[in-house]
């Protein structure tokens, strides 16, 4: 359910966006022949076809995504294991984990908006308002005050009164940012302990006059030992998911 939710709440401000939509105004009309034959294209699917060519930038952008798979990339370097895991395991481990991650929001989000609207019960403009709401709930909630109060001075269309008020154009950026500063200084504490032991090893190979052999080649069973011990991809999942109080 998460994931449609997350795919029909993409196309839902697009299909809002476009007026009576829900009489499905044909957008491509074709007539063949003297019985007047017609094929038409709905103007939902060209809306939705749109919707899932932007899906990927509001998953990216919205959601938890990119934190994750930055640090899931800054501690494959660390680990020096080159493309292992490959980059479609990461891709899959960090949009699943997203998933789990955004749960709380997409749950309140379909019950709220998106599950009204389907229904009948609720018109476009208010769903998107409600669905606005949640979603920058947990934007604000995940975005460093100082990245907001940037943008906001740059915009120039502040202060706000309440955190509601935030236009998405200026809460995006500042998520982002804050996102991937927040994503640096968590690969910066894991890529820590894995250099010293790059330069343990470097030590040792200088001290015992082995000057020809790699030094990232020797220290990396050692750091593929030590991430096992210590359960690392439980403790970096983990800790990743936990450093997300807003969802």
């Amino acid at each position: 359910m998460i994931a449609r939710t997350a795919l029909v709440a993409a196309g839902a401000g697009l299909i809002a966006a476009a007026p009576a939509l829900a009489q499905g105004l044909p957008a491509i009309t074709l007539t063949q022949g003297a019985g007047g034959t017609s094929y038409s294209l709905s103007l939902q699917i060209l809306v939705l076809m749109t919707a899932l060519t932007v899906l990927p930038s509001l998953v990216l952008g919205m959601s938890a995504f990119t934190r994750i798979i930055i640090v899931l990339s800054i501690l494959r370097q660390a680990l020096g294991t080159q493309q292992t895991p490959p980059n479609q395991v990461l891709i899959a481990l960090a949009l699943f984990l997203t998933f789990f991650v955004m749960q709380p929001t997409l749950t309140t989000l379909y019950a709220e908006a998106l599950s009204p609207f389907l229904d009948g019960q609720l018109a476009a403009e208010p769903a998107l308002e409600r669905g606005g709401a949640v979603m920058k709930e947990f934007l604000i909630a995940n975005t460093r005050s100082n990245d907001l109060l940037m943008f906001t001075d740059l915009s120039g269309a502040g202060p706000y009164a309440e955190p509601k008020d935030v236009p998405f154009s200026t809460l995006l950026p500042a998520f982002m940012t804050s996102e991937l500063k927040t994503a640096f200084q968590i690969g910066f504490l894991l890529f820590l302990p894995f250099l010293v032991i790059d330069m343990v090893i470097a030590s040792i190979l200088m001290a015992l006059g082995m000057m020809m052999l790699s030094p990232m080649l020797v220290s990396l069973p050692f750091k593929l030992l030590l991430f096992v011990l210590v359960d690392g991809w439980a403790l970096t999942v983990g800790s990743l998911a936990a450093t997300y109080g807003g969802g």
